[in-house]
């Protein structure tokens, strides 16, 4: 059975107005347990809307989420947060920035946990929290009583990843989380993304700009395109691609836009 399940999923922001977007136009797709996909698409063609749609920024129109064998549909966000976990584009977002490494890894270990009275930060959690930060390389795991607000945008975007994986999620998403960032601190980012989605096997929807980073990622490549699903690659047709492959699809839905677009001005014009 899949981990996730989208079904005719539709979202329309400002219905009946002349800012009126119609984000999701009939979103279909599954993910198999343990497969990392790479979402791409468009400014505006609803690679970011599908995310927030799954992770409960907004109840869809019509359609329906199951994830992990809940259909989670009209789920409030905090609730599917049991299920998801989470890395935005702003490396400030997503942690307490006033609050100490360590205060903020206490809040992501308790991520979909029975809240209960106690102290969140002892002796025996720091040492935990210190040996999951080690790795990282970045000598963080002698400062965990320090602000998470007063680090770096790379830092604090590691980090991050780290407490959205604390406790495994049945579903992780990235949402353009290394965009912010400057070159290194990004690789540095991705390299950690790819060592921690394989070594828990997580499953994983990644939306990402970056051609190089969407064809070396990842099992399964999807495009979005007006709110619907228009490309799949999975197996060794994902493993083929190269960043040109994927600028290329780009170039044809550019052209196929400028026709549809000049398609229209005919259709309008000959009522005139």
């Amino acid at each position: 059975m899949a981990t996730l399940e989208v079904r005719g999923l539709y979202k329309t922001f400002f219905p009946g107005t002349p800012d009126e977007v119609r984000a999701l136009r009939g979103l279909d797709f599954s993910i198999e347990p343990g497969s990392f996909v790479v979402v791409i698409g468009t400014n505006g063609s609803g690679k970011s809307t599908t995310l927030n749609a799954v992770a409960g920024t907004f109840l869809a129109d019509a359609g329906s989420i199951t994830l992990a064998g809940h259909n989670i549909t009209r789920w409030p966000e905090h609730r599917r947060a049991r299920f998801i976990g989470r890395v935005f584009q702003d490396p400030l977002a997503g942690t307490s920035p006033t609050l100490s490494i360590a205060e903020n890894f206490a809040l992501a270990s308790q991520r979909g946990q029975p809240r209960r009275l106690g102290l969140a930060v002892t002796r025996r959690r720091i040492a935990e929290f210190r040996e999951h930060v080690r790795p990282l390389g970045m000598r963080l795991e002698d400062r965990l009583d320090n602000p998470i607000g007063s680090l770096s945008g790379g830092q604090r975007q590691a980090l991050t990843l780290l407490m959205a994986t604390f406790r495994k999620p049945e579903l992780l998403l990235l949402d353009e989380h290394t965009a912010a960032l400057d070159p290194r601190s990004a690789e540095q980012v991705i390299r950690l993304t790819d060592e921690i989605v394989r070594s828990q096997q997580l499953t994983t929807m990644m939306v990402t700009h970056s051609m190089a980073h969407a064809a070396s990622l990842g099992d399964r490549l999807v495009m979005v395109h007006q709110g619907r699903l228009i490309l799949d690659v999975t197996g060794a047709e994902k493993r083929r691609l190269r960043p040109h492959d994927l600028l290329e699809k780009f170039e044809e839905l550019r052209r196929s836009d400028q026709l549809d677009e000049t398609a229209a001005q005919l259709i309008r014009a000959s009522y005139v």
